[in-house]
């Protein structure tokens, strides 16, 4: 295969690829994800990431019908990504893409699950070492000795199920044998620290080279305490060098040269041959004990080379299963195409869960023929029939964070990874068409929106219409029509769609296979905040809530002037009402 015909690669970054790497390795690098080693040989690692991502998942990216579908993908891999436990699995969760088919769902969510599970059970003492294996994997670059070591860890840790099995039956002895040898050898020399003896031979040499270089020194220090006599100096410098290194007193003896005519032949000789001596030795022992080791190695290869296979897959699996656990994630059921449905039970929003945590309300919802039968309590039991809803209600009550909470639900799904919600339903589909709410009102932005959001519900396959506000971007006389169109023909093309409008009424009648859902607001909180049930109440329009926000106004007033111009909006609204309002915020404060 050409380099080219991979998406992403011209001539330019295709001659980039193959003077670093070459066409052989470049190819490898995208087949199997590798931004890393793309990033390597020059390409920007976002560009390297959208290359690999069309590279190995090509499919599942034209899923994405709209820029907002495809934000909201981006910003799903970077809550995860956020949970990996190495740089690599970091890169390798960029270029996770919706996956083609049911199958391979399945197979993703059996491993990020078991790993869930057996992530759980661990106690804190042996998480923190198998993050600490896998930050020492990362910081040699993904090295032969820190994936065994990341391996061992995992074993001592006692992980064994679903993506661990590629490991679990390997002995920690022969790993922890292998992890010595590996940290023994560099590069077919052994490094220090590795043998008692071969450091003792190393020392001895160092010592005797730092005497030569310095020999008239030390024959100075000798005359200088008195020697002067050649047995008397010869004695000397004997219990000098026996002092300075630990060599035997007969290898020192050996050393002396019987015929020197003076001191400094007699030193300079006793320290050459010394040298030559302990240098043959340190090679001699350290040839014996690489020997060793790479014998070592070679009888626990296989070991070796299966933890450095699966490592980098448990670090994805591990990385995920947390991503999961930090959002109380769970396996969704997959629904058949011929009963397409949507449905979630208590989901809640990633993007507010990761700024807010607990205080995130759940939402239960759904569309289509789904088989959610039991609801939270004060919930209504969710209608199984509507394919499509419009959802109305108050400003500030969550209908666009409903729509991307569903939006994160598939997507994950479409991924294999578990979803944030007790229980949810999903058929895959074959478009996602989100559209969040864009506020400009010109007729190049309709044209282009509808441009982007009616071809997916033509081609012929699955599609999910979340679209937000689409009267924000034309006027509203036209907006309903419109939107009336889009719902009408969502019903005819058997797409699942959520429109969130404030235009309900103008979009009567209905197709009777689409139904009205509404989000209410409740009042004003002591904090004169506005109290909202972010929880869908079905078949009901929801109302705005004017009064409240100019119960606020009133309330907030900063002069009686100003004051004033917000009672007559409260009599144009209903002035009994705003009163009630603030009686009650003042009732609930104790005022």
């Amino acid at each position: 295969m050409r380099l080219e015909e991979y998406w992403g690669v011209g001539p330019k970054t295709r001659e980039t690829l193959v003077d670093e790497l070459g066409r052989e390795a470049a190819i490898r690098a995208i087949e199997s994800g590798d931004v890393r080693a793309l990033a390597d040989a020059g390409l920007a690692r976002g560009r390297a990431t959208r290359i690999l991502r069309r590279a190995t998942g090509g499919a599942g990216m034209d899923i994405l019908s709209t820029s907002d579908a495809r934000s909201a993908y981006k910003e799903l891999l970077d809550f995860a990504v956020e949970h990996a436990v190495t740089q690599r699995a970091a890169d390798r969760i960029r270029v996770l893409t919706p996956l083609d088919g049911r199958e391979a769902m399945e197979s993703r969510l059996d491993d990020v699950l078991a790993a869930r599970d057996a992530w759980a059970d661990l106690t804190e003492e042996d998480r923190e070492a198998v993050l600490e294996a896998y930050e020492r994997y990362d910081e040699r670059d993904g090295s032969e000795h820190a994936a065994v070591e990341a391996a061992l860890a995992l074993l001592e840790a006692g992980v064994d199920s679903g993506p661990f099995a590629a490991i679990a039956d390997l002995e920690a002895e022969t790993l922890a044998e292998a992890a010595e040898a590996l940290s023994a050898l560099d590069g077919g020399r052994v490094r220090d620290g590795a043998d008692e003896e071969l450091d003792r031979l190393r020392d001895d040499l160092g010592a005797v080279e730092d005497m030569d270089a310095n020999a008239l020194a030390v024959i100075e220090d000798l005359r200088s305490a008195g020697v002067h006599d050649a047995e008397g100096f010869r004695q000397s410098f004997e219990d000098h060098v026996l002092t300075e290194t630990d060599a035997t007193i007969d290898r020192v003896r050996d050393a002396m040269p019987t015929d020197a005519t003076d001191a400094t032949d007699f030193v300079g000789g006793t320290l050459r041959a010394l040298r030559s001596d302990l240098t043959e030795a340190v090679d001699e022992r350290e040839q014996t004990v690489a020997s060793e080791l790479e014998e070592t190695l070679a009888t626990a290869r296989d070991a070796i080379d299966r933890a450095v296979g699966a490592v980098d897959d448990i670090a994805l699996h591990l990385s995920l299963a947390r991503f999961a656990l930090e959002y109380d994630c769970t396996r969704p059921v997959f629904r058949d195409r011929d009963d397409a449905a949507v449905s979630v039970v208590n989901a809640r929003n990633l993007t507010l869960a990761a700024h807010d945590g607990e205080s995130v309300q759940p939402v239960t919802y759904g569309l289509g023929e789904h088989g959610v039968t039991s609801v939270p309590a004060g919930v209504d039991s969710v209608p199984s029939r509507e394919r499509v809803a419009v959802l109305t209600g108050a400003n500030s009550g969550g209908k666009t964070t409903l729509l991307e909470t569903l939006c994160q639900v598939v997507l994950l799904a479409a991924m294999g990874l578990p979803v944030p919600a007790d229980r949810a339903e999903v058929t895959p589909v074959d478009s996602l068409v989100f559209h969040r709410r864009h506020a400009s009102f010109n007729a190049g932005v309709l044209e282009s929106t509808l441009k982007s959001i009616v071809p997916p519900l033509s081609t012929g396959g699955r599609t999910l219409m979340l679209v937000d506000e689409f009267e924000a971007i034309t006027e509203p006389g036209s907006a309903a029509d419109l939107l009336h169109g889009l719902v009408t023909l969502s019903v005819d093309r058997e797409a699942l769609g959520v429109f969130v409008t404030h235009l309900a009424d103008d979009l009567e009648p209905l197709p009777p296979e689409a139904r009205v859902d509404g989000i209410f607001a409740e009042g004003l909180n002591p904090d004169l905040e506005l109290l909202v049930d972010y929880q869908p109440r079905f078949d009901t329009v929801g109302r705005s809530t004017p009064e409240f926000i100019v119960s606020r106004l009133v309330a907030n007033a900063g002069d009686r002037s100003e004051r004033a111009g917000f009672e007559t909006l409260a009599d144009a609204v209903g002035n009994e009402v705003v009163q009630r309002t603030l009686a009650d915020a003042r009732w609930t404060t104790g005022e």
